[in-house]
C-alpha cells in the first residue's frame, strides 16, 4: 500500500510525537528531519523497531538532509527553541526566526507542491514569517495552534462539567498566546451551547484555564515544554489534509478581511483538505466576539511589524 509522505522538520519531542502518531495511525510514511547527527535516524528506528508489535503499516526514516524529504505531501516544521519556566512565547521570537527563515528555504525547495504546517512558537509570527520568506500560496501555507487551544479548551470544560470529553465540542480561535479567545457560545456539551451550561463565571475559569495552559504544562515539566497534545493536533491536522475529509477546525491561516482582520495570521475555523486551507469559515459572532478577536489580530501584528514584515 502507498502512503502519502510527510515531512517533520525537527526531531524533538514534539516532531517525534507527531511522527509517531502518523505510523501508528497508518496516516502516512514519515521522514524525520533535524540538524543533530543521529538524533533523527536514532529517534526512527526506535520506532520502526514496534512495527511488528504494533502492526503498523507506514514507514519512518531520519535524516539531516533536506534532499530525503522531497516531493513530500506535507512539511511539518517544529523546528526551533522551545520554552522554559517563565518564558512566554514571544520570548522566543529572535532565536526561531533565524531557524524559520533557513527551514521554510529548503523544505520548500525539496518539495514545492507540499502543504506546510508551522507549529514553531510564537506561531503566528512565524507562520507569517514563513509566508513571507517562502512565497507559497496562502491555502499551502499554515499554523497549527488553534486544534491545541481548543483541545485544552475542551479539558478544561470537560474538568468543569463533568461531561465525557467524546460529548464536548470546543472552539479556541485569535492568537496562540495571551491573547486567544475562546467561543462559548460556539462550544457544546451534548450538543448544548457552554452558556446554557456553566455560569459565567465557570466559563470564565475554563478560558483562563485555556489560555494557561500550555505555561502550566512547562511550570510543572521545569525543563522542557508541551509535546503530548501539540504532536497529536499535528496528527490531527495532517490526517485532514492528506485525506481530503474537509473537517472544520481551528487553524492558524491567513485573512485577507475575513473577520474584519486583513494580511494577518491567526487562528480560526477553516475547512481543511488536500489543497490544504479550503475555505476559511466565517462563524456569525456578536459585536463583543468580534472586537475580542480583532484585538487579538492586533497584538499578534504588532510583533509582526516589530519583525519589519509588515
Amino acid at each position: 500500500m502507498a502512503y502519502p509522505k510527510v515531512t517533520i522538520v525537527g526531531a524533538g519531542n514534539v516532531g517525534a510525537t507527531a511522527a509517531e502518531l502518523l505510523v501508528l495511525k497508518g496516516i502516512a510514511d514519515v521522514v524525520l528531519c533535524d540538524v543533530v547527527e543521529g538524533l533523527p535516524q536514532g529517534k526512527a528506528l526506535d520506532m520502526m523497531h514496534m512495527r511488528s508489535i504494533e502492526k503498523f503499516g507506514p514507514t519512518i526514516t531520519g535524516t539531516n538532509d533536506y534532499a530525503d524529504t522531497a516531493g513530500s505531501d506535507v512539511v511539518v516544521i517544529t523546528a526551533g527553541v522551545a520554552r522554559k519556566p517563565g518564558m512566554t512565547r514571544e520570548d522566543l521570537i529572535d532565536v526561531n526566526s533565524k531557524i524559520m527563515k533557513d527551514v521554510i528555504g529548503q523544505a520548500k525547495d525539496a518539495s514545492p507542491e507540499a502543504v506546510f504546517i508551522c507549529v514553531t512558537n510564537p506561531l503566528d509570527v512565524m507562520t507569517y514569517l514563513a509566508f513571507k520568506e517562502a512565497g507559497l500560496p496562502k491555502q499551502r501555507l499554515m499554523g497549527m495552534g488553534g486544534v491545541l487551544d481548543s483541545a485544552r479548551y475542551a479539558y478544561a470544560i470537560a474538568e468543569a462539567t463533568g461531561a465525557p470529553i467524546d460529548s464536548i465540542d470546543a472552539y479556541a480561535v485569535g492568537a496562540h498566546g495571551a491573547a486567544m479567545v475562546t467561543l462559548p457560545r460556539f462550544s457544546t456539551v451534548d450538543g448544548r451551547p457552554l452558556p446554557e451550561v456553566l455560569t459565567s463565571e465557570q466559563i470564565e475559569a475554563t478560558t483562563e484555564r485555556t489560555v494557561n495552559g500550555g505555561a502550566e504544562v512547562v511550570a510543572l515539566l521545569k525543563t522542557g515544554s508541551a509535546f503530548y497534545a501539540p504532536g497529536s493536533s499535528i496528527a490531527r491536522m495532517v490526517s485532514a489534509i492528506v485525506g481530503d475529509t474537509h473537517e472544520v477546525m481551528s487553524v492558524c491561516a491567513y485573512l485577507e478581511g475575513e473577520y474584519g482582520i486583513e494580511d494577518a495570521y491567526m487562528c480560526v475555523p477553516v475547512k481543511l483538505g488536500r489543497g490544504g486551507v479550503e475555505e476559511i469559515v466565517e462563524f456569525d459572532l456578536d459585536d463583543a466576539e468580534r472586537a475580542a478577536l480583532q484585538d487579538s489580530a492586533a497584538s499578534i501584528i504588532k510583533q509582526v511589524e516589530g519583525l519589519g514584515l509588515r
